[in-house]
């Protein structure tokens, strides 16, 4: 038995578990030719990240209201996220508007941003965003206002929607929890209606979401596919969800 790499054993697992609600430690490890406390660690890795709960003797599908707050997340998958991180940065021009919502993965985004953008204007929910811009002193940044939640390190609610509403921008760059064949899911509600504001006010939208969101669905859609110009991930989108992209007019821009 050839025996699969820890990223091709975690998919299998999310893959699983999207056609059965439980899946044994036990019969994973015996699958993939591995240890249980192998396999534990997987399980581990994948809950830290929102993909799946930890059940007794094994794994469960996560709920689809739930994720980690940012500050895990944020520190998950670094390396995927810097790279997409990187591709987005390099579509950006000098004395663009820009339109950044809050998330781990936009976050690495501002980060890259700060190191090599120039002459920018960035209109942003997200706190954490706004400090890594502010690194840059060219970059006017621009934060809404509105209610924090610190789980997110954002701003939420009517008053953001209805900032955002107000002005305009070139692009936005917008995070999300999923990304299935019927659109942007996200897990956080109060975060729906900041995402559509950004989209609706923007030329054009990005969408910066890793592998492990493919085929996701969670409790809210933020819009269908349409509503984007691009997504900008780390591997090839397949299945539905590719035909969905490409009948949909969405370009995909592969990071690394």
């Amino acid at each position: 038995m050839t025996r699969l790499r820890k990223s091709a054993r975690r998919e299998q697992i999310i893959l699983e578990l999207q056609h059965h609600p439980h899946v044994r430690t036990s019969e994973l490890a015996a699958r993939f030719g591995v240890s249980t406390e192998t396999v534990r660690r997987d399980v581990e890795a994948l809950s830290q990240e929102g993909l799946i709960r930890r059940a007794y003797g094994g794994a469960s599908a996560a709920p689809m209201g739930a994720q980690p707050p940012f500050g895990e997340r944020d520190q998950a998958r670094i390396e995927e996220r810097v790279q997409i991180a990187a591709r987005a940065a390099a579509l950006v021009r000098p004395g663009e508007v820009l339109m950044i919502d809050a998330g781990s993965t936009t976050h690495q985004f501002a980060l890259n941003l700060a190191a090599m953008a120039r002459d920018l204007t960035v209109l942003t929910n997200s706190v954490a965003v706004a400090s890594a811009l502010a690194q840059n002193e060219t970059i006017q940044v621009v934060i809404c206002p509105g209610d924090f939640m610190a789980r997110e390190v954002g701003i939420y609610g009517a008053e953001t929607i209805d900032f955002i509403a107000r002005h305009n921008a070139n692009r936005a760059f917008i995070g999300a929890s999923g990304l299935t064949a019927s659109g942007i899911t996200e897990a956080n509600r109060l975060a729906v209606g900041v995402k559509r504001a950004m989209i609706r006010q923007s030329h054009e939208s990005y969408l910066l979401v890793d592998h492990s969101k493919f085929d996701v669905n969670l409790v809210a859609t933020v819009e269908p596919l349409s509503a984007l110009t691009a997504i900008i991930t780390n591997e090839q989108p397949a299945g539905r969800l590719a035909k969905a992209l490409a009948d949909a007019h969405v370009d995909v821009h592969l990071a690394g």
